[in-house]
């Protein structure tokens, strides 16, 4: 097991630093750069593992040469998305209008992670699509055919993902596609996110109230400039809630993003941290917390929730925080994860109502009390924001150990190394 040892000897946070771009926006363009079949240029397109993959996956299909009919050419076509759920869920709607037969599979977790809302939907328009081992769940044999597109109904209480990938395909339907979302809707900035894009690549989009409808229409070719990642952010924000002195430089971050995770300066206001809005990106700064209880919906933003409770925890503030449903379906179960590591830690939280949580205040501030003692290990479940967000209690603690170090590489592959920048230190090891 790799294991790394985070450690800061003093509390000040100061320097600048460059975030990765967003992989949200990064697979979004991807896929309609292969809708269009256009060659345009994308500009400062993600690193992170997610975007690698889909990547070479795009270029597999489109350089397939021989898709037979016969069973026997499934091998062939054999695309593991790992354990990367964009990747599976956009491809999966991508490839059910595409010809050919593709076999879809994952990581074991990715076989745990359901896509049957999305399955279904693409059925109704047309689409040939047939579970391999558990209903609802990959890998999933595709038979890509024309699809009919009209009028559908999907529930958008369980992942925006599965809206996204039938809206990026939507464009490419005859009569194009109605979506009627049913249910209160999560992660409703991911789907303005892509409905943005689209309309940045020549799409027109009709967007009222629960119903999206899409023509049919193409692409139109633009290069285009990926943002910086706003979620990478948020473990830049946490530290600077635990550090006492603090004036670092995030470059290249603005105030109107196409991300709705730039609702970061909003969220960490409550929390001690100021923003500024500087021509080369943003500055953030210590202030006084203007408040002794938190409480958020996440809904919308649920890549920020274990960064803001795990704030929450560090500077022993009780809090309440909802909207966490989809949490249980993501890379791994992290609400449980988030449970049991601050749990292990000393820290008073728990889950509430199966998909709620709740910090309650500690008798004693849990990480400072553990300074200069060798903190327990955090398991990061295989979940690269778990291994970021308790991170930066080591400002805290003196101290911490993260196993699994190298799942970072999922989003922010140059995580450990910007914390080097700005004075931490770190030391790798095999136990």
């Amino acid at each position: 097991m790799k294991l790394i040892t985070i450690s800061k000897k003093d509390k000040k946070l100061k320097g600048e630093i460059s975030l990765p771009s967003s992989k949200s926006i990064s697979n979004r363009v991807l896929i309609i750069r292969a809708l269009s079949k256009k060659d345009f240029n994308i500009r400062n397109l993600s690193r992170s593992d997610d975007t690698k993959l889909m990547q070479s996956l795009l270029d597999k299909i489109e350089n397939q040469k021989n898709i037979g009919e016969a069973v026997e050419s499934i091998r062939t076509n054999l695309l593991n998305c790992e354990n990367a759920g964009t990747v599976m869920r956009f491809l999966t709607a991508y490839l059910s209008h595409k010809p050919g037969k593709w076999f879809m599979t994952g990581t074991e977790r990715m076989k745990q992670r359901p896509i049957g809302i999305l399955v279904d939907v693409l059925r109704q328009i047309g689409a040939n699509i047939n579970y391999v081992e558990k209903k609802g769940y990959p890998p999933i044999l595709i038979e890509g055919s024309e699809l009919t597109g009209g009028k559908i109904e999907i529930d958008a209480g369980v992942s925006s993902q599965f809206i996204t990938a039938l809206l990026l395909i939507a464009p490419a339907l005859p009569g194009g596609l109605e979506l009627t979302l049913k249910n209160k809707i999560s992660s409703l900035s991911y789907i303005e996110m892509t409905i943005k894009l689209m309309e940045h690549f020549g799409i027109k989009i009709n967007h009222s109230g629960n119903t999206i409808a899409v023509k049919q229409q193409e692409y139109r070719e633009a290069d285009f400039n990926i943002e910086p990642d706003w979620t990478s952010a948020s473990y830049w924000y946490e530290m600077a809630a635990f550090a006492d002195e603090v004036d670092l430089t995030i470059t290249g971050l603005k105030k109107e993003s196409l991300q709705g995770d730039s609702v970061l300066p909003e969220i960490f206001k409550k929390l001690g941290v100021r923003t500024e809005f500087l021509n080369e990106g943003i500055g953030l700064y210590k202030d006084n917390i203007p408040s002794d209880f938190f409480e958020y919906d996440f809904t919308n933003f649920p890549d920020l929730a274990q960064s803001v409770i795990v704030t929450c925890a560090g500077l022993n503030m009780p809090g309440n925080f909802t909207g966490l449903k989809n949490l249980k379906i993501k890379e791994t179960d992290r609400l449980n994860a988030l449970s049991t590591e601050l749990k292990k830690n000393g820290a008073n939280a728990e889950i509430v109502q199966g998909s709620k949580f709740r910090v309650r205040r500690s008798e004693f501030d849990v990480f400072k009390k553990i300074k200069n003692q060798k903190s327990k290990i955090v398991n990061t479940y295989g979940d690269h924001r778990m291994a970021m967000a308790f991170a930066p209690l080591s400002l805290l603690s003196g101290s911490i150990q993260i196993e699994n170090p190298e799942v970072v590489s999922k989003s922010y592959p140059g995580f450990w190394e910007d914390l080097y920048k700005t004075g931490f230190e770190n030391l790798l090891s095999t136990v």
